[in-house]
């Protein structure tokens, strides 16, 4: 089969599953080694490809081959890619492909074939996007302390967010004005709900209903092509997740300037509040499962990775509150060992389910990722209160860096304890 293939097809093809990949969230290093194995497979050795974040050079060179007049052919295509919506069950998709060509049992042209029913697959019905956001933005309210009432606050605040991010955001709005937008609307639902009595805890319900604004994707993915020595990829994702924060915490500051403009005053908030009616850890484990699970909607993952993302995220979450709460470790100590614990967790889910673990990293750490942290340290630098805004900046920023230690740490450990073959990871 591979000496019947043309090595400009091969290539071709290895540069549409990377374009593939790339484009719905995959690591620099996947979509590498995926293309790499594809034209090997094919017999195409001589394949290089260059993959930054947002674009993929594919240069081949092809010997012995009787066309051109008996001369060398060679092969050099350069696309740019640019992120748009996470579908990372086409990252799935093309993941199996790769190990089905890599197994003998796809020729060239159904590999061509698959993956342009791939690239076809539809997005999340609209219907699955919108209950996605409302439980990821009521489960994380009660993740981070918010009561009964502040959860369903956030739930039909997550589900207008998801209105306006689908009907006015993704139409008609670039990123950062859009990513501004998105949180101003949120925190303004919010702070109007919170002013008519629906929700008791304002900040509660504003973390939550933020959530899923928060650039997971290119912070996780930024952190892994570091540890993959992909440090110019590595830096230029994490640098588009700092910038995303950023926006968050711009609108999150433009709502609550625009109400004190309107009511003569900033709203005066005292700090955070944990609601008795959520602080159990049943309730703790059942709110981290249910907003991991959406946000695996969110991220556009098959619909069989739900609830092991869920339970990822979930444990990951239990171990944090047992540290904190009963073993008296600092939250930036209980986030390390969480965090290195969900990686285990996604690198140990990846072989069964015949999935890269990235799948169910992405959803499994989002319990960890500091959204009070940043929520307050906006806040108070909006309220001119700067000593208070730094400490929140400087506890977010240390609970960030532990997540990327654990990552590193769990990423370092070899695939053999995982599982004696790589046909999943």
């Amino acid at each position: 089969m591979a000496q019947q293939n043309d090595f400009a097809e091969v290539l071709e093809v290895a540069a549409e599953a990377g374009h593939i990949l790339l484009e719905n969230g995959a690591e620099i290093s996947r979509v590498e080694d995926i293309m790499g194995r594809i034209a090997s497979c094919y017999g195409v050795d001589s394949g290089n490809f260059f993959v930054l974040s947002n674009g993929i050079f594919t240069t081949g060179q092809g010997s012995k081959i009787t066309k051109s007049g008996g001369q060398t052919a060679t092969y050099a295509n350069v696309e740019f890619i640019p992120l748009r919506s996470i579908q990372l069950s086409k990252v799935v998709a093309v993941n199996r492909l790769s190990y089905d060509i890599a197994a003998g049992r796809t020729t060239l042209a159904e590999a061509r074939e698959r993956l342009q029913r791939i690239r076809q697959t539809a997005p999340k019905p609209i219907w699955e996007q919108m209950l996605g956001s409302a439980l990821g933005a009521a489960g994380f309210c009660a993740v981070f302390g918010g009561g009964w009432a502040d959860c369903l606050a956030a739930l039909v605040v997550g589900l207008l967010l998801m209105v306006f991010v689908l009907g006015v955001t993704s139409r008609y709005l670039s990123k950062i004005v859009g990513s501004i937008g998105n949180a101003l609307a949120a925190t303004l639902l919010c702070i109007g709900f919170w002013r008519v009595g629906f929700g008791a805890s304002l900040p509660n319900v504003i973390i939550g209903a933020i959530m899923p604004l928060i650039p997971g994707v290119p912070f996780v993915n930024g952190v892994r092509d570091l540890a993959n020595s992909d440090y110019l990829a590595g830096f230029t994702r994490l640098t588009d997740a700092m910038l995303s924060f950023f926006c968050i915490a711009v609108g999150v500051s433009l709502a609550f300037i625009f109400d004190g403009q309107l009511y003569g005053g900033m709203i005066s908030l005292g700090g955070m509040t944990v609601s008795p009616d959520t602080a159990h850890l049943l309730w703790q484990a059942l709110a981290a499962f249910i907003g991991t699970a959406a946000f695996a909607v969110l991220f556009g993952v098959d619909r069989e990775h739900y609830v092991a993302s869920g339970f990822i995220g979930a444990v990951g979450w239990v171990l944090y509150l047992l540290l904190v709460r009963w073993a008296g470790a600092t939250p930036t100590a209980a986030t390390l060992a969480a965090a290195t614990l969900v990686c285990l967790l996604s690198r140990m889910a990846a072989v069964p389910y015949r999935s890269p673990a990235q799948v169910f990293l992405l959803c499994g750490i989002f319990p960890l990722v500091p959204g009070a942290g940043i929520f307050w340290f906006t806040y108070y630098l909006t309220d001119g209160r700067f000593d208070l805004s730094s400490h929140s900046g400087w506890a977010a920023v240390k609970i960030a860096i532990a997540i990327v230690l654990g990552i590193i740490l769990a990423m370092e450990l070899p695939q053999r304890l995982f599982s004696h073959s790589r046909t999943a990871h």
